[in-house]
């Protein structure tokens, strides 16, 4: 019987104390029958919080760090220790979700129905709107940016009856495949938060597996939009170290002028928003030798696992950037001009309508 690791994103100040007794209680309540075990990386510990998490979950091994490390690294950290310790499939749900019981179960058949599988997302509905999606899938823009699939929609007007490939995977509900993780390697803690997962999805792909969406496997997010300066700095500083790290050399030409096209409207948003100087920064970080070494070092890595091209994942790639919370009529024009700039690389690169879909 195969084993699976449950991990539960990285606990920080009173993350616990507000979200962790019903995302446990909705796991111990499981129906799968494998060997399972649960998974917390406590950021920033404390003896409080060491003490709530040992008292409110007591058949949790629980990875304490003393400093804040982020999302990436408190994962890395309790997958590293599940890796070491010989599971099969690694969980991760975020501490702010509810899991159907049937959920872990469905998520586990899909991953074995296809070899050529490396990593399954569940649905992700919101809550306490149970009926509204939160995602069927991240979708990456070939700019680099990502959203959720469906966000927002009642999932009654989708048709999704069996497992559809997806750009990548939420990590707020996937499974992981071991021998997919040990090949690609884990979150790019370089990352910190946010858009860690759609690197991860993306790495996947290159070397040659798939992400794919179980409609059965459902679980429910207390999801809150923040639109802090600081998160729109990783954003936008992670998404071009996602491109610079998995795209081939050729495409990262051929997309130039859309990304300085783009860039223009980035930095006017970022103005208006009240985020600009944190643009700046998001320069300024790539300025920086030192931060070079590593980007070299990580697309190096990249691209050493790659067994497909750039024209056989592509096809899913978006073209529309979407965020319902910035959308306006001047994010419309520039959909249209990426619409048609994008259309002309990929019959540059020769991509098939639907590559990999």
């Amino acid at each position: 019987m195969k084993k699976a690791a449950i991990i539960i994103s990285p606990n920080y100040k009173d993350h616990a104390r507000r979200y962790l007794r019903d995302c446990l209680e909705s796991l111990r309540i499981q129906d799968w029958r494998g060997e399972m075990k649960i998974f917390i990386t406590d950021n920033q510990s404390t003896e409080s919080s060491l003490a709530y998490l040992t008292e409110t979950a007591p058949e949790v091994e629980i990875i304490r760090n003393e400093r804040n490390d982020g999302f990436a690294k408190g994962n890395n950290d309790a997958l590293r220790l599940a890796l070491r310790q010989g599971y099969d499939y690694l969980v991760l749900f975020n501490m702010d979700t509810i899991v159907e019981p049937d959920c872990i179960s469905h998520l586990v058949k899909t991953a074995e129905s296809d070899g050529t599988i490396g990593a399954v997302q569940a649905r992700i509905m919101l809550w306490p709107d149970k009926n509204r999606i939160n995602s069927l899938g991240n979708v990456i823009h070939f700019l680099g940016f990502g959203y959720c699939e469906g966000y927002g929609k009642d999932f009654s007007s989708f048709n999704l009856q069996s497992a559809g490939n997806i750009c990548c995977p939420s990590g707020a509900a996937v499974l992981y495949k071991k021998e997919v993780l040990e090949t690609t390697g884990l979150f790019d803690e370089e990352f910190e938060m946010y858009n860690e997962d759609h690197d991860l999805g993306w790495r996947i792909w290159l070397a040659g597996r798939r992400c794919v969406l179980a409609p059965q496997a459902v679980v429910y997010h207390k999801y809150e939009f923040t639109g802090d300066s600081r998160k729109y700095y990783r954003l936008d500083r992670n998404r071009m170290l996602g491109m610079i790290k998995n795209y081939q050399f050729s495409t990262l030409l051929f997309i130039s002028f859309a990304f300085i096209f783009m860039e223009l409207g980035v930095l006017l948003f970022a103005f208006q928003k009240g985020w600009f100087k944190d643009k700046l920064k998001v320069y300024q970080y790539f300025l920086s030798w030192k931060h070079w070494q590593y980007i070299l070092a990580a697309r190096r890595k990249s691209q050493a696992i790659r067994r497909v091209k750039d024209r056989d994942i592509i096809g899913m790639f978006s073209c529309r950037i979407w965020y319902d919370e910035i959308g306006d009529w001047k994010l419309e024009l520039a959909n249209t001009v990426l619409k048609s700039y994008w259309s002309a690389v990929k019959r540059i690169l020769r991509v098939k309508p639907g590559a990999m879909h």
